[in-house]
C-alpha cells in the first residue's frame, strides 16, 4: 500500500535482475494523466528489461476523496484511460485524444515498453462483478484479493461466463489469488507476525468510515448489491473477522513451511489460481522477521508449490505464454467462436 506504487517498481527495477514485478495496481481514475503515467511504466518496462507487469485498478472511495477525483465519473475515466493508455504503448504517435475525461491535443510517446505488444496487464479486486466482467472481456487475468474461498467459486463463474460470451476458454492461467501468509521456524513465531495482519484490518480502529469508503456516485446498482451479498455471507462488518476464524477460513495462512505449503495446497485446490501472491508482513513486524519470512517462503515454501501447480495442472500465463489481451489474441488462440 503506496501513494505511488511506480515510484517502488522504478527502484525494484534498477536493484533486481530476475524477478517480475508486478504492480497490484494503478488506480488509473486518479490520474489527471494517462499520458505520463504511460511513459512512467515505459521507463520501468525498460530498466527491469521487459519484467513489469501492470496491474490496474478503479481505486478505493478514500482515494478519490483524498486526491479529488469525481466518484461519480470513477469507472467511466478508468475505462477511458484504460483505452488511452493501450493506444499510447500500442502505436506511434502522433495522435490526438478527444475523450470524455482526457483530451490531449497531441500524443506523442517518448517513452515505449520494451514488451511487445505491452506489458501484461493484471486486474486485481475483491468482487465488483462489472470489474471481474470488464476483466474477462480483454482477457485479463483477475487477482481475487483475499476473498473467501468458499465465495471465490462465484467470483470464477462470473468470469468464465463473461469469458466465453467474448469468445474463448478461461482457464487457470486467467485466475490469480491473493492471500496473507506469514512464515516462521516455529508455529508460536509465525503466529506472532501473522497476528499484526490485523493492524491493516481494522480490528483495532475499525475499518474505513463508510462515506469514505463508497463515496455517493462511486458504485452502480450492482455493485451496491454485490456489497449487500457480501454482506449477508458475513465478509463485510464493522470490523475484521477475529485472527482465528480467519486462520480456520485460510484467509490468513501462517506457521513453519510445512504447515504453510499443506494449508496452501487446500487453497490452490479450491480455488486453482495459476497466480498465487503471497502478502507476506504487515504491522509491527520486525525488519529480522521479515527477511527469515522471504527467506523461508523462497527457499522451502515456492518450491513445494511449483511441485503442487504441476500436481495440479496450474501452469501460470508465463509458462503457457498465454495472450497478453483479447485484443491482441492471435485468432487460432480462441477455443471458443464468436
Amino acid at each position: 500500500m503506496q501513494p505511488r506504487i511506480t515510484v517502488w517498481a522504478s527502484i525494484l527495477a534498477a536493484m533486481t535482475k530476475n524477478a517480475k514485478i508486478v504492480q497490484l495496481g494503478n488506480p488509473l481514475p486518479m490520474y489527471d494523466s494517462p499520458l505520463a503515467f504511460a511513459e512512467d511504466i515505459a521507463m520501468i518496462d525498460m530498466i527491469s528489461k521487459g519484467r513489469l507487469i501492470s496491474g490496474i485498478v478503479r481505486g478505493a472511495g478514500q482515494e478519490a476523496l483524498a486526491l479529488n477525483a469525481n466518484p461519480a465519473y470513477n469507472r467511466e475515466r478508468f475505462e477511458e484511460a484504460h483505452d488511452l493508455l493501450i493506444k499510447i504503448m500500442t502505436e506511434d504517435g502522433p495522435f490526438s485524444w478527444e475523450g470524455e475525461h482526457f483530451q490531449y491535443r497531441v500524443i506523442n510517446p517518448w517513452a515505449r515498453p520494451l514488451q511487445t505488444p505491452h506489458p501484461r496487464i493484471w486486474v486485481p479486486g475483491v468482487l465488483s462483478n462489472e470489474t471481474i466482467q470488464w476483466a474477462a472481456r480483454h482477457r485479463y487475468p483477475y487477482i481475487s484479493l483475499n476473498t473467501p474461498l468458499h465465495l471465490t467459486g462465484q467470483l470464477w463463474q462470473t468470469y468464465d461466463d463473461a469469458a466465453r460470451e467474448a469468445g474463448y476458454e478461461p482457464g487457470p492461467e486467467n485466475r490469480g489469488y491473493l492471500l496473507r501468509v506469514h512464515v516462521a521456524d516455529t508455529m508460536e513465531k509465525a503466529e506472532e507476525g501473522a497476528r499484526q495482519f490485523m493492524w491493516m484490518q481494522g480490528q483495532f480502529t475499525g475499518l474505513g468510515y463508510p462515506y469514505w469508503v463508497n463515496p455517493p456516485g462511486y458504485g452502480s446498482e450492482a455493485r451496491r448489491l454485490d456489497y449487500a451479498k457480501f454482506a449477508n455471507a458475513g465478509v463485510f462488518t464493522s470490523r475484521a473477522a477475529s485472527y482465528e476464524d480467519q486462520i480456520a477460513t485460510h484467509e490468513i495462512v501462517a506457521g513453519t513451511p510445512e504447515h504453510v505449503v499443506e494449508q496452501l495446497r487446500v487453497v490452490l485446490e479450491t480455488c486453482r489460481p495459476s497466480i498465487l501472491m503471497l502478502w507476506g508482513n504487515d504491522g509491527n513486524v520486525s525488519h529480522v522477521d521479515s527477511l527469515r519470512c522471504i527467506e523461508l517462503l523462497g527457499n522451502e515454501v515456492l518450491p513445494a508449490l511449483r511441485e503442487i501447480g504441476d500436481e495440479l495442472g496450474l501452469h501460470s500465463p508465463f509458462e503457457l505464454d498465454s495472450p497478453i489481451s483479447l485484443k491482441f489474441s492471435p485468432p487460432e488462440s480462441l477455443s471458443v467462436s464468436r
